[in-house]
């Protein structure tokens, strides 16, 4: 498995990360056997990153990696997150601290490596998202002194939410990561997309990460399952889920998947999952991609599609021309047809 530098951390973080969110749902609704299992053969395929939250499976993604993790004496970097409740409005550190402590407890490790905030970011919009202002005067500090006491080595963002307010974040280079939703029905945080693209535009959010070597770690690399093209989900997987900055719904994003499908069609890529997966990895400010398992099986197949290496630039030719059928004009015009 292929190692990188995330970003100014000093952290060395494998190509392929192990998602430990509810998407997937092994990691909160596996069998404590399926879980030893699938970690173990993750730690033999040389992955060392693992993601999990508070809000995955309401802790019980922390609990059972802490365990899986604790038996297996496994020297792994390990990342969670933090949420702002509405509730935390002036007294921010203090609920940051007890976040982490609760996260340390469940995990039970006395240091995690990357602590990074959850909520949406945005300037105004309903209760829990938070303002560029509160991050950088408020949650910042909080996070500084965590790392001061020796209890997170990284301090990172969940880069969701208002373009410019993420980008007011990641140019003020206080944040050591940002996690980037980069994916083949929303490329626009690395690639120009064309108008009336059916996504937000997170405007090349990953130069601007480059920029400020912010170590970037990719999510939503398979759009919660919709780039398998399919719209049935595995039994421990979340039976639903809502897409995050691609289509309206999980049935237009599966739609679009099916359109891509002219890769496989035309030899590009043995699938549209192993086409997404080697996308994501080409872009140079991407460290490592996160993947939420169901299965043993499908961690296999992430990681031998990663172990290809990027799509090669015939593949990204051809990915210009299919996006440009995602744009409302033409599909509005076929419609008028």
């Amino acid at each position: 498995m292929e190692l990188r530098s995330l970003g100014r951390t000093g952290l060395t973080v494998s190509t392929l990360g192990f998602g430990c969110g509810n998407v997937g749902g092994l990691m909160i609704r596996g069998t404590p056997v399926d879980q030893e299992r699938a970690v173990g053969r993750a730690l033999a395929l040389g992955i060392n990153y693992y993601d999990t939250a508070p809000s995955y499976g309401a802790g019980e993604s922390e609990r059972n990696l802490g365990r899986v993790l604790r038996t297996l004496r496994a020297p792994v970097l390990v990342g969670t997150k933090f949420r702002v409740e509405p509730q935390d409005q002036g007294r921010v550190a203090e609920a940051v601290r007890a976040s982490l402590e609760a996260s340390l407890r469940r995990l039970q490790r006395e240091q995690v490596d990357l602590l990074q905030l959850h909520n949406l970011v945005a300037d105004g919009g309903p209760p829990g998202i938070v303002s560029a202002r509160l991050v950088l005067e408020e949650v910042v500090p909080a996070l500084e002194r965590l790392r001061q006491e020796g209890k997170v080595r990284g301090l990172g963002i969940t880069a969701l939410g208002d373009t410019a307010a993420l980008d007011r974040i990641i140019d003020a280079r206080v944040l050591d990561t940002a996690q980037v939703c980069y994916n083949l029905l929303n490329p626009s945080a690395g690639v120009a997309v064309p108008p009336g693209f059916p996504a937000q535009d997170f405007a090349g959010l990953l130069a601007r990460a480059r920029q400020t070597a912010t170590g970037v770690i990719g999510i939503r690399v398979l759009a919660a399952g919709t780039l398998s093209g399919v719209e049935s989900r595995h039994p421990i997987a979340a039976p639903s889920v809502e897409p995050i900055a691609s289509g309206s719904d999980y049935q237009a994003d599966v739609r679009r998947a099916q359109q891509l499908g002219a890769l496989v069609q035309e030899g590009h890529a043995g699938s549209v999952v192993e086409a997404s997966l080697r996308f994501a990895i080409g872009h140079d400010a991407v460290s490592t991609v996160l993947v939420g398992y169901s299965s043993l099986e499908q961690l296999e197949y992430a990681a031998e599609c990663v172990a290809k290496g990027p799509l090669p630039r015939a593949a990204l030719e051809r990915l210009a021309a299919l996006w440009s059928g995602f744009s409302t004009p033409r599909r509005e015009a076929e419609t008028r047809s």
